[in-house]
Order: structure tokens, then sequence, then C-alpha cells
């Protein structure tokens, strides 16, 4: 079995507080729409994610969009 490293790689990423939805569009344009108070769509590379209040939105390394639960988010990224 081989392991491997992560390679070390900044990124961008917002917070959805559930009242910051024109702060994420600004951030994902028109690949994110607001479903409901509690629910966003992310149209990623793999198809529509929900995102929920409280989850971050990360554009990847090749621009695109995805959500990110918070406690998966803080485990993996640190603040530079």
């Amino acid at each position: 079995m081989n392991q491997y490293r992560k390679k070390p790689v900044v990124i961008e990423a917002i917070q959805w507080t559930g009242k910051n939805q024109q702060e994420i569009f600004n951030f994902v344009g028109r690949d994110a729409t607001l479903g409901d108070v509690k629910g966003m769509t992310i149209r990623t590379l793999e198809g529509d994610h929900h995102a929920s209040v409280g989850d971050y939105i990360i554009k990847g390394v090749q621009g695109e969009f995805y959500p990110c639960k918070p406690d998966i988010f803080l485990a993996t990224y640190d603040k530079v």
C-alpha cells in the first residue's frame, strides 16, 4: 500500500450564515440557487449539491464551487 499527502492549496471560501445570500451569489454566480431559508443548491462538477446554513462554499482549484460541512472544513483548512 502507498501513502499520499494532500498538496497544500490555498482556496477561497465563504460560510453561509443564512443572511448573506447576496455575498454567496456574488462569489458563486449562476452556480448557486436559493431553495428555501434552510437550503441552497450549488452546481458542482459532480451535479447539484445541497448546502445548509453554516456550510462553507468553496471555490476549488479549477474554479469550481462546492459546499462543505463546517466540521470537515475546519478539520481540513486553516485560515491564512
